[in-house]
């Protein structure tokens, strides 16, 4: 059987960085920098005010106490956004709002709760320093500072830079493009009749959930059944609409594993066996024209949800132009014995705790790979090694944590 480093490592080689595209911010939302972004001004472009207040030259009310306050005429209202500020004389202040630019000869702006609000002359108790409540121009971003690198993600932050910077679009990779197909024909919608032998399908959803937990865009293709015909033409209908196809169930040894079928003759899509418990029979290849990548998972829903992060999840983050990094893991110490088949990496779904002694893995009761109950309780997956067939209770295992909604 193939190691786990090594299956990974086969499908990277057939999945490339999406080419980046100009995208209005927005839409460039969840997409990967393909361009170093620096500022073409300084921000803020002119010193202006942190607060509602006076602007003020800060040695007239160097006086001021809240007894004895310094009267000062005002001589100007200033709104943000009023490109007139003009200047104050000496003696005299100015009504200015949050934001509003700085009149000339003003150093700082007094707090409007510590004068008494007045309009044509205001009272005002407290000092202030030079340069109180006071935003300096370029103090943020001086002009031709880098602000965003190439292969940051685009997230709410970078949105508002981008913005902040003058930019309407930017060139990113895009979030790639899943299509999400299940086969079997005992598979029927959810919320439809369930007849003798069948059983409502899951699998597609939470492969599409995680794929776009993963920064994708993912489409539930849903699911068709076991006729070659069938199977083909539905991978010629979603080609041209995918970065990335993902399949489940079909890829084992038996007479109607139909994904193994066809794609098998195509010759462009390897199935293997993979040292991994659960999810042993895999597939990667690529289907279509242009060649689009296709990543086959085994049927069993614990099986399928284990192989995508293993394998699917790096092949996407390489699709985005991102490190294809595994999970992150942590050292924890079992809460129950554990037991693994010889010669296969096992993946045990558990719930990591921290206490004051460090993390505790406290293993699902139910390991079967068709066993979906004890998925949403887990946050991680112990890590069992190929040349180990137990562990005790007290022993300090890999955990790899699942992602968090």
């Amino acid at each position: 059987m193939k190691s786990v480093e090594q299956h990974v490592a086969d499908i990277l080689d057939v999945v490339g960085p999406i080419d980046p595209i100009e995208l209005d911010l927005l839409r460039a939302h969840g997409g990967v920098l393909a361009e170093t972004v620096a500022s073409p001004v300084a921000l803020p472009q002119f010193d202006n005010s942190s607060m509602d207040g006076y602007a003020v030259r800060a040695a007239d009310v160097a006086a001021a106490v809240p007894g004895a306050p310094v009267t000062l005429p005002v001589v100007a209202d200033i709104p943000a956004g009023d490109a007139s500020s003009g200047a104050i004389p000496p003696g005299t202040c100015a009504r200015i709002m949050t934001g509003a630019p700085m009149p000339t000869g003003a150093d700082a702006v007094v707090p409007v709760e510590w004068t008494d609000g007045g309009v044509a002359r205001a009272a005002i108790h407290h000092p202030v320093r030079p340069g109180n409540a006071v935003r300096r121009a370029g103090e943020d971003v001086e002009k031709g500072t880098t602000v965003l690198r190439e292969g940051a993600r685009v997230g709410a932050a970078e949105l508002a830079v981008l913005a902040a910077v003058g930019r309407r679009s930017v060139r990113v990779r895009p979030r790639p493009r899943v299509v999400v197909l299940s086969t079997g024909e005992e598979l029927v919608e959810p919320g439809e009749p369930i007849g003798p032998g069948q059983i409502w399908e899951s699998n597609s959803f939470m492969l599409t959930a995680a794929a776009r937990d993963a920064g994708c865009d993912a489409y539930r293709h849903g699911f068709i059944g076991d006729r070659p015909e069938t199977v083909l033409a539905t991978l010629d209908d979603v080609v041209p609409r995918a970065d990335v196809i993902v399949t489940t169930g079909g890829v084992s040894m038996g007479a109607y594993d139909v994904v193994k079928e066809v794609l098998s003759r195509l010759g462009t899509v390897r199935f293997e066996q993979v040292a991994v418990q659960p999810g042993k029979p895999q597939g990667f290849g690529t289907v279509g024209s242009p060649a689009t990548p296709i990543l086959t998972l085994p049927g069993n829903p614990v099986s399928s949800f284990v192989s995508f992060h293993l394998f699917v999840r790096p092949a996407l983050f390489r699709l985005r132009g991102l490190p294809p990094e595994p999970l992150p893991s942590v050292r924890a110490r079992l809460a129950e014995p554990v037991t693994s088949p010889r010669g296969r990496r096992s993946y045990l779904r558990a719930v990591v705790e921290y206490d004051a002694d460090g993390y505790t893995a406290a293993p699902a009761l139910r390991q079967g790979s068709h066993q979906l109950s004890a998925l949403a309780e887990a946050n991680a997956l112990v890590v069992i090694p190929e040349d180990v067939t137990e562990l005790p209770a007290g022993e300090e295992v890999e955990a790899l944590r699942l992602p968090a909604v």
